[in-house]
């Protein structure tokens, strides 16, 4: 399906019945990394999966910044009619999740990140290094985004009045410390999953439906 808002067009599915699940991918991903555990949370919920501006289905842009995506979100929300729905963004989803956290806490109900930094030394030196090797050679925005941006205040960022539960990798692409600061400017918890990466437990994987039920209080034996 597509809604039209803030100006653009933005493809979405939804599955399931229940309170509304908002799932925000990645940089250069579609909804579609989400098949699986989408299928697994639309047992409890109506989960929603967009593709952001310039992926997937939704519309082409030029360039790309997260408070854009954060204001798509937004609309999309608003447009859609979702009554406080759940918020769960992976990476660059998981920037956008705290952003819309921050300016319309009244239009959520929690926000759950995934390897999400709040600026871009917030990455491992390795990974930077090898996104700006990459965007010398293809000059693609979606690298220009990831070496340039986000952001985020630190007063923004221990302001945000809804639940925030963050996760990441063993061996994520953003630096532990850094997530462990974002755990402690936001007075939240920090999960850290064991042996994972950046997005193994995410990807095509139904290990991050059994987080996201945990996080809110429901088991599920078949979403391991």
């Amino acid at each position: 399906m597509i809604v039209h808002c803030n100006g653009i067009d933005i493809f979405y599915e939804v599955r399931g019945s229940g309170a509304p699940l908002l799932m925000l991918h990645g940089n250069g991903e579609t909804h579609a990394i989400f098949d699986e555990t989408a299928n697994l949370l639309a047992r409890y919920y109506s989960v929603y999966t967009p593709d952001t501006r310039g992926h997937g289905a939704s519309s082409a842009v030029s360039e790309y910044h997260y408070q854009d995506m954060a204001s798509d979100a937004i609309a999309l929300i608003q447009a859609l009619g979702l009554a406080r729905p759940i918020l769960y963004g992976f990476s660059d989803g998981g920037i956008t999740a705290l952003l819309v956290a921050q300016q319309r806490p009244d239009l959520v109900s929690c926000v759950i990140a995934s390897g999400a930094n709040a600026c871009p030394e917030g990455l491992t030196e390795d990974f930077f290094a090898e996104i700006r090797a990459a965007e010398e050679r293809q000059h693609d925005p979606l690298l220009t985004l990831m070496l340039t941006e986000p952001h985020m205040d630190e007063r923004a960022l221990a302001a945000i009045s809804v639940p925030v539960y963050l996760l990441a990798g063993e061996h994520d692409v953003v630096r532990r410390k850094h997530s462990e600061w974002l755990s402690r400017v936001m007075n939240c918890p920090l999960r850290v999953l064991k042996g994972q990466n950046h997005d193994s437990y995410v990807t095509h994987s139904t290990m991050i439906a059994n987080e996201i039920l945990k996080i809110l209080g429901i088991s599920d034996e078949n979403a391991g």
